[in-house]
């Protein structure tokens, strides 16, 4: 594959981050690529490199700090932790020069996150179990414990299924309640589609977000540039990669 492909969103500006797809790593087989999910049946070596280079087209010499995501609400402050003993939570956030917050997704929408005049940034993993617990506005929350003022927030939605791809149950819809309804469409089985994308942007609106970027990039429907775990599962592989979002603040000098 070519070179890592780093997706930046306008919102955030010149900080450090970038939305990742599959290009520029050196996993092979149905996760080639940039596979940077420890919770695959990929080679270590394989992970452990395609996370340096992540990190070297975002912010070289960085410290990249992930969790193991649980498709929670939980958020915790980025710490030193061992790659093999990671939180359980499914965002994070920082006021410490040179770490990067990663988030990994497959589907699922990453979030990122920013207070530049405070610096303090944060990103969070929206599932749909996560975006309807809270994780977004329990991520603002956090970011304001480390000084940052939701009005100054800027916030992104990275890659993810659409609405056009993700059908789903009717209990699933019923359970999210009328005021959710418009989310949802009919698709041509007679299930719903869910559109995850506009549910997570409505509540970082709701947590008082004003500038969100939603970069409406589709999973499922761009195989050759994202991983996509409804995809390999439609069809039957028995993996699937994960791609990585990234957002950092700069040491000085």
């Amino acid at each position: 594959m070519s070179g890592v492909e780093v997706i930046r969103a306008a919102a955030l500006g010149d900080l450090p981050h970038g939305f990742l797809g599959r290009s520029g790593g050196v996993s092979t087989g149905i996760l080639s690529g940039l596979n940077t999910g420890w919770g695959s049946g990929d080679d270590r070596e394989a992970i452990i490199e395609n996370r340096r280079r992540a990190v070297a087209a975002v912010l070289p010499g960085a410290r990249l700090v992930t969790v193991q995501q649980v498709h929670s609400a939980e958020v915790v402050e980025a710490g030193d932790w061992p790659v093999d003993d990671r939180p359980h939570a499914d965002a994070l956030v920082s006021d410490r020069p040179g770490t990067l917050l990663g988030i990994l997704t497959a589907d699922c929408a990453p979030i990122l996150l920013a207070d530049r005049d405070a610096g303090v940034i944060g990103a969070a993993h929206a599932g749909w179990r996560g975006a309807v617990a809270g994780v977004a506005a329990n991520t603002v929350a956090a970011m304001e414990q480390l000084g940052a003022k939701r009005g100054r927030i800027v916030a992104a939605v990275g890659p993810c299924i659409a609405r056009t791809n993700y059908e789903v149950d009717h209990d699933f819809a019923q359970r999210l309640g009328d005021e959710n309804q418009h989310f949802f469409t009919g698709g041509p089985t007679g299930k719903p589609h869910f559109d995850l994308e506009s549910f997570v942007v409505a509540s970082l609106a709701s947590a008082g977000i004003a500038r969100i970027e939603a970069l409406s990039q589709d999973t499922y429907a761009q195989p050759e540039r994202f991983f996509s775990f409804r995809r390999a599962t439609h069809a039957q592989e028995p993996d699937y990669g994960r791609q990585l979002s990234v957002i950092g603040l700069a040491t000085e000098g």
